[in-house]
């Protein structure tokens, strides 16, 4: 068995591939669940957000995970071999580990240091385990993933300032637009994503803000939060023609801005409209861009936009590869000792066989004994066992993954003739 990565990323993919890949979160379980049941895969996690769809595998075999992997990805996004290959990266073993922990630690994202991916990790693995599609071994895995980012937005300051996508999204907005005082920001979306948009965009403060979702007590509980106003979808075409700013950023699936709506909105104004669409799949409709005094900004431009910042976190950015570094050698020392752990059992298995025979064939020479005396019996004979075993168990543990823990392993399985 071995552990692999394959997929599709902001590094590796454009954007409209990344959008045909996305996972709706109320699809993921049957598609992880499916993935699972694959003849060359044992476990598995999918990882799907605005910026990569990867599946984390503990493979029986690794080409055939790696083909099982590619056929799963060609269906979700309807494409051809020819056109996903390209653009797949995989890792394997304690590359996959790294790459996993760099995710975690916000190392890999378009706004280094964001702090969405560690929970849109825990999500993923939670549903998995939900699934049974995480056992033992990417459970270690991802607990293990999850620690990392914890450190490394405890222990440096790689997470403070612009350290998720939607404040990145205001920051940017700030720099195309200028001076938001008196701006109408027309927000569409209440999710996460468009959350932290709003709040953003209330600590920034002089924008009036108008926050549009499909369920209008979610919109208005949120607009209560950062001092907006809130309508329902059926009031979009209203809040768009009243808007100087629009950040779209809802998980719907497929475009909520399109060409004709815009344009019945802006059809009494003429002046410059800014969209920033930050969902995947997109929320505007690619033709919006060719409507007159209006610009659409989306991730690749978010990207370029935080690409031209990563300067300033290059120092943090150094002191989280040093923690993912330490991170990964732990998480190799515990795998292996993990994986002497089955002979340790073994060992101890027949050593208490040996000892629960020889209190048998004492036994009526123990019959006169009271029950104290043979619970003490019991207690001597299981200490010496206990004691015996204590130093070759922790060598085992401790050696293994090393020459001289196999040459330990098959000593102790020819010794003590355990297969």
């Amino acid at each position: 068995m071995s552990l692999l990565v394959v997929g599709v990323n902001h590094r590796s993919g454009p954007l409209p591939l990344l959008e045909r890949l996305t996972i709706a979160p109320t699809d993921l379980a049957k598609r992880v669940s499916g993935l699972a049941m694959r003849d060359n895969i044992r476990e598995a996690v999918v990882l799907s957000t605005c910026n990569r769809t990867e599946v984390y595998v503990v493979a029986e075999r690794f080409h055939g995970a790696y083909s099982d992997i590619r056929d799963f990805l060609c269906e979700l996004g309807e494409l051809d071999a020819d056109e996903l290959s390209p653009h797949l990266f995989s890792e394997h073993e304690s590359a996959a580990v790294h790459h996993l922990f760099e995710v975690a630690a916000g190392l890999d994202s378009a706004v280094i240091g964001e702090g969405e991916i560690l929970g849109q990790i825990r999500n993923a693995w939670e549903v998995a385990r939900d699934e049974s599609a995480a056992r033992a071994g990417l459970n270690l895995l991802m607990r293990s993933a999850v620690e990392t980012g914890k450190r490394a937005r405890t222990e440096t300051a790689i997470g403070r300032g612009t350290a998720s996508v939607s404040h990145a999204a205001v920051e940017m907005l700030a720099e195309v637009v200028g001076d938001l005082e008196g701006k109408q920001v027309t927000v569409i979306g209440a999710g996460s994503m468009g959350e932290g948009v709003a709040v953003a965009l209330h600590k920034a403060g002089g924008a009036d803000i108008c926050v549009v979702n499909r369920s209008p007590e979610r919109g208005a509980a949120l607009a209560e939060r950062v001092g907006a106003t809130a309508v329902g979808f059926d009031r979009l075409d209203a809040a768009l023609a009243a808007a100087d700013v629009v950040v779209a950023s809802t998980g719907s699936g497929e475009p909520v801005i399109t060409t004709e709506l815009l344009a019945r909105a802006r059809s009494t104004s003429d002046r410059p409209l800014h969209i920033i669409d930050i969902a995947v799949p997109r929320d505007v409709e690619p033709a919006v861009a060719d409507l007159d005094g209006v610009e659409v900004l989306d991730l690749d431009d978010l990207r370029d936009w935080a690409d031209r910042g990563r300067a300033k976190r290059a120092k943090e950015a150094d002191l989280v590869r040093s923690i993912v570094t330490e991170e990964v050698e732990n998480f190799a020392v515990e795998q292996t000792s993990r994986q002497a752990a089955p002979l340790v059992a073994a060992m101890h298995k027949a050593a208490e066989a040996v000892r629960s025979s020889e209190i048998e064939r004492f036994a009526k020479r123990f019959a006169e004994l009271s029950d104290a005396d043979r619970d003490a019996v019991e207690a001597l004979t299981k200490g010496i066992v206990s004691k015996l075993l204590h130093e070759p168990s922790i060598r085992l543990k401790s050696d293994a993954g090393t020459p001289q823990g196999d040459r330990n392993a098959a000593a102790v399985r020819d010794l003590f003739d355990l297969g």
